[in-house]
């Protein structure tokens, strides 16, 4: 084994399995309405009594602390539509239920708005936006609506949408012949075999996100660079097989390595079909989004 994938397969254990989470706290500005009207105010007595307390769920905090724990809650609350579209957000009683500050809320607040899922005006104070307004490519509500109500489309949509953009960043990388990135790739395909003959699904997946995200950012292509976020969140969103990737096995393991053979010869062609054969190894993607028709 290289020191790579013995480097990379020992972190994988210790550390946590999260997503990572968006770092622009201070780059949003937050306005609170004094005296904002509370009528039709969020029913929080409604809602999981685990939620009561956000010091009791350290998942999905994302290392944030308090912070990034509400965060979390209040996300997947807009996104499972417990706390529906235009619904008033007032932070005295946000920090009353979660027991947390003031400042806690209103960081936390900043933060959903930036995501798209509230709008903080003066004088109106802070409202739940409806879900066009929501940025649906985001990490964290990919993650949300992939485990709430929502799991099936959310599913669907990103399978779809692999679909179109990864083929494509496989043709296309194959035009960048950077030998480091082709060895980088092919240093993922071997931590990929060593993680599954030892049963470590968690460093398989490490391994997978990253060898999908590189690939597409080698792709030459910066508008599709910045969809490499969206596919690390559908790899590592769990709960059914979207893609190949999704359980490790030998086929799967077998068209990354392809993938690689088609980079390191030059071969767009081969690259981009061994990538449409590893989004269509389980039978339900291919009910989902069929192969391409023969004209």
């Amino acid at each position: 084994m290289s020191t790579l994938a013995h480097t990379m397969m020992t972190a994988a254990r210790s550390a946590d399995s999260g997503l990572a989470g968006p770092g622009e706290l201070d780059r949003y500005s937050y306005t609170e309405a004094p005296g904002a009207d509370r009528v039709g105010a969020p029913a929080w007595e409604g809602s999981d009594p685990e939620l009561g307390r956000v010091g009791r769920r350290a998942a999905g905090s994302r290392g944030r602390g308090l912070h990034g724990q509400l965060v979390q809650q209040l996300g997947q609350m807009i996104v499972s539509g417990d706390l529906g579209a235009d619904r008033p957000l007032v932070p005295e009683e946000i920090g009353q239920r979660f027991e947390v500050s003031r400042t806690v809320v209103r960081e936390s607040l900043r933060v959903l708005e930036a995501k798209g899922l509230v709008s903080a005006r003066p004088n109106v104070g802070t409202r739940v936006r409806p879900v066009s307004d929501w940025n649906l490519l985001d990490p964290d509500i990919i993650e949300w609506r992939a485990f709430g109500p929502q799991r099936d489309d959310q599913r669907r949509e990103l399978n779809e949408l692999r679909w179109t953009i990864e083929p494509l960043a496989a043709r296309l990388a194959a035009g960048h012949g950077r030998e480091e990135v082709q060895q980088r790739l092919g240093d993922m395909v071997e931590i990929m075999g060593h993680a599954m003959g030892q049963g470590d699904a968690l460093t398989f997946s490490r391994a997978d996100a990253e060898f999908h995200s590189l690939l597409i950012q080698v792709a030459g292509n910066r508008m599709l660079e910045h969809l490499s976020g969206i596919v690390s969140a559908a790899l590592q969103v769990s709960g059914g097989p979207v893609t190949g990737c999704d359980r490790p096995n030998e086929n799967s393991l077998a068209h990354h390595a392809r993938i690689v053979d088609g980079l390191a010869a030059g071969d767009g062609a081969a690259a981009e079909a061994a990538m449409r054969q590893l989004l269509t190894v389980h039978p339900e993607v291919e009910r989902v989004v069929p192969a391409p028709r023969e004209h």
